[in-house]
C-alpha cells in the first residue's frame, strides 16, 4: 500500500492531468475491459492511486475533492486505508452501488466534463451515467485514459501463458460446446457473438491461465462466427501445441490489440449477440456502425452455471480432497493454540499453513480468494485480510472466523468456519447458533425449478431477524467449475432483481454463508456450497433441493445446543456422519483423530 504522501503525489499529478485534458472530475472505476471482479495489476488505477485495496469501489476526483464510493462490506477497510490521504470515504447503502453517479449529476455544473476510461467502464453503467449527466448539461468524456499520462511505471498486460483445461476433468469439448453456443445463437437471430468477460471465454474454449489473482483465466476477447472462432489473447501466451488444437477446433488466434479494429470491420449483413451487462463501453463503441446488434445474457453464462453430471462428481471428489486438507489444517491450529503461549500464533501464520495445507492435494492450483483470518473484532469486518504489517496475534479467548478456498483443475472450494478460542461466552454461542440456524434452513429447503435465487435469501435470514438481528451481505454467489469463485448469473441476495436469468436451475453450485458481525467484538459465518439437484415433480411442477458439497465439520463447542430444534439437531448429525465418512479414507494420525473429534454426534 503506497504511503500517504504518495497517495497525495498521484492525486495531485492526477489533477494536473485532468487541467490539461479541461476534464472537471475524473471517474476511476474498479474495473478492467473484461469487467473482472480481481484484476490484472495494469488496471488496478483506483487501488494505485488512492491506497484503497477493497476489491469494489469507485474513485472521484475533482480539483477540490476525492471520494471512494464503497459499501458496507469495505468501510472498516476504507477507513483505515484512506485514513490521513485526503480521500474522503463515500458509504454506499446496500443496494445503491450507482449513488455515486447521483453526485456527479448534483455536483457538476452545466458544461463541465466528467471523464473516464470508457475501456473499463461497463455499457450499462455508462448508459446510466450518460442519461443522468446529460439531464443535467455535463459532457461526459469517454475517449481518453488519465491514468496513462501520470501512471509512469504501469505494468504491461500479463505474461503467463495459456493451458488447455483438458479432459477428465473438461467434460464437455470445445467443438460440442461451440456448436451448442451457435444454436443459442440462431434462436436469437444472430450469426456473431462477442464475448469479453474472462471466465465465459475460459469455459467455452477449455483454456485456463494466471492473468488474474484466484481466478485460472487470460486477459482476452472472443469473437465467435457462423463456422470459425477468433480469440484474441496478447502474443506469445498460448503455445504452438496448443493453437493447434484450437486452429482443429476451427479457432484462431490473433492479436489482443486486433479485437476493436475487428469490430469495426465486421461485414454489413452481420447481426451481432452482445451482452450489455458484460462488456464495456469503449468496446461498444468499437462495433461498425451498420452492424445489427441484438442485446442479451451471454448464453456461456447459463451454459458454465450448469454444471454436467461429470462436472458435479470431480467436484464431490475435489471436495474430498479439500476437505482433508482442512482436517490437516485444523489438526495443526488446535495444537498452535494449545502452545501459543511459549510459540505466538497470528492471523498470517492461519493463511500460511490452510493454503499449505491444500497444496498438499492433487489437483491444487492456487487459493480461489484471499484468505480471510480474523480474531475478534477483525472477523466483523467482511472483507478483512492480515498482512505482515498489520496483523492480530491471537492470544486470550473469543472468535477466530477462516474464510478460504481453493481452485483444483476439479472444481474451485470456498468455505467459512468459525472456530472458539479458550473460554467464549453466552453471547458468542447465541450468534454463532444462530448463524448455524440460518444456513441449516436455507440448506435443507426445497423449491420449485426456475424460482428466482433472490427469493431464498430470506429463508437463512428468518432465524437471524427472528433475534431482531441481520447481516450487510447476500446469503449466497455461484462458484464456477474450476473457475471464479463468484459466478452468475444467479446469486442469494437481496441486492440482486429477481430476473428471469436469476432463476435456479439444476447442476447450479451455490454458497450458503449467513454470518453476524458486531463491529469491534466479533464476526461470525458459515459457509458451505450447495448443488442444486433435482428432487421429484408434483401436480405442482419440478422441484429442487440442495446437495451439500463442502466437507468439513461445523465446530459444536460453540453451539447453545438449547437453541436447536429436533429436527436441525438432526441434519447437523447427519451432515457430521456424511463428512467423517467421506474424508476418513483420505487423512490419517491427528487429522483423522481431529476428523473423529470434531464429527461427533450431538
Amino acid at each position: 500500500m503506497p504511503q500517504f504522501s504518495e497517495v497525495a503525489a498521484r492525486i495531485d499529478a492526477l489533477r494536473q492531468a485532468m487541467r490539461r485534458a479541461g476534464a472537471a472530475a475524473c471517474i476511476v472505476p474498479s474495473s478492467d475491459p473484461h469487467l473482472s471482479e480481481y484484476l490484472p495489476p495494469r488496471w488496478k488505477g483506483r487501488e494505485w492511486l488512492s491506497g484503497f485495496t477493497g476489491s469494489v469501489g469507485t474513485l472521484i476526483v475533482t480539483q477540490d475533492f476525492a471520494g471512494v464510493w464503497t459499501d458496507g462490506r469495505y468501510w472498516t477497510q476504507a477507513e483505515t486505508e484512506l485514513a490521513g490521504t485526503g480521500i474522503e470515504l463515500m458509504k454506499i447503502p446496500s443496494g445503491a452501488s450507482t449513488l455515486y453517479v447521483d453526485w456527479l449529476a448534483a455536483t457538476m455544473q452545466p458544461g463541465q466534463v466528467a471523464a473516464v476510461d470508457g475501456a473499463v467502464l461497463g455499457l450499462s453503467i455508462a448508459r446510466l451515467l450518460q442519461g443522468a449527466l446529460d439531464a443535467t448539461g455535463v459532457v461526459l468524456r469517454t475517449d481518453t485514459d488519465l491514468l496513462e499520462t501520470v501512471w509512469r511505471d504501469r505494468p504491461g498486460l500479463p505474461p503467463e501463458p495459456v493451458y488447455e483445461h483438458a479432459a477428465p476433468f473438461a467434460t464437455t469439448s470445445r467443438a460440442d460446446k461451440l456448436a451448442a453456443l451457435r444454436t443459442a445463437m440462431a434462436a436469437h437471430g444472430a450469426n456473431r457473438h462477442l464475448l469479453s468477460t474472462l471466465d465465459d471465454i475460459a469455459y467455452l474454449f477449455n483454456l485456463r491461465g494466471a492473468d488474474v489473482n484466484y481466478n485460472p483465466v487470460f486477459v482476452s476477447h472472443a469473437l465467435i462466427g457462423p463456422e470459425r472462432a477468433t480469440l484474441f489473447v496478447a502474443d506469445d501466451k498460448i503455445p504452438a501445441a496448443v493453437q493447434a488444437l484450437l486452429a482443429a477446433d476451427g479457432v484462431d488466434v490473433a492479436p489482443y490489440a486486433a479485437a476493436a479494429a475487428a469490430l469495426g470491420e465486421l461485414p454489413a449483413d452481420t447481426v451481432l449477440l452482445l451482452d450489455p451487462r458484460r462488456i464495456t463501453h469503449g468496446t461498444r463503441a468499437a462495433i461498425a456502425a451498420d452492424v445489427k446488434v441484438v442485446e442479451a445474457i451471454n448464453p456461456t453464462t447459463f451454459a458454465k452455471s450448469r454444471k454436467t453430471e461429470g462436472e458435479a462428481a470431480h467436484v464431490r471428489a475435489t471436495m474430498e480432497q479439500d476437505g482433508a486438507a482442512l482436517c490437516e489444517f485444523f489438526a495443526w491450529l488446535e495444537g498452535a493454540l494449545a502452545r501459543r503461549h511459549a510459540q505466538p500464533l497470528t492471523e498470517v501464520n492461519i493463511d500460511t499453513h490452510i493454503t499449505a495445507a491444500r497444496a498438499r492435494r492433487p489437483g491444487f492450483v492456487s487459493p480461489s480468494f484471499g484468505t480471510i483470518a480474523g480474531w475478534r473484532s477483525n472477523g466483523a469486518i467482511m472483507h478483512y485480510r492480515a498482512t505482515e504489517a498489520a496483523c492480530a496475534t491471537i492470544d486470550g479467548d473469543g472468535l477466530l472466523l477462516i474464510d478460504s478456498g481453493g481452485q483444483y483443475t476439479g472444481g474451485t472450494t470456498d468455505i467459512t468456519r468459525v472456530v472458539p478460542v479458550g473460554d467464549i461466552t453466552a453471547e458468542h454461542r447465541r450468534d454463532f447458533t444462530l448463524v448455524l440456524k440460518g444456513m441449516m434452513a436455507l440448506s435443507a429447503t426445497r423449491f420449485p425449478r426456475g424460482t428466482k435465487a433472490p427469493l431464498l435469501d430470506a429463508i437463512a435470514r428468518a432465524p437471524i431477524w427472528a433475534a431482531g438481528v441481520d447481516f450487510g451481505h447476500g446469503t449466497g454467489h455461484g462458484v464456477g467449475f474450476f473457475l471464479n469463485v463468484h459466478e452468475g448469473p444467479h446469486a442469494i441476495t437481496p441486492s440482486l432483481l429477481p430476473e428471469a436469468h436469476t432463476a435456479m436451475e439444476p447442476g447450479m453450485i451455490t454458497s450458503i454463508e449467513p454470518g453476524i458481525y458486531r463491529p469491534g467484538k466479533w464476526g461470525i459465518r458459515i459457509e458451505n456450497l450447495v448443488l442444486n439437484r433435482a428432487d421429484g415433480t408434483t401436480e405442482f411442477g419440478e422441484f429442487l433441493r440442495f446437495e451439500t458439497l463442502t466437507l468439513c465439520p461445523i465446530d459444536t463447542r460453540a453451539i447453545d445446543r438449547a437453541l436447536l430444534r429436533d429436527d436441525e439437531l438432526q441434519w447437523l448429525n447427519d451432515y457430521h456422519a456424511t463428512v467423517r465418512e467421506r474424508l476418513a479414507p483420505h487423512v490419517s494420525a491427528e487429522a483423522l483423530a481431529w476428523l473423529h473429534a470434531r464429527t461427533k454426534p450431538l
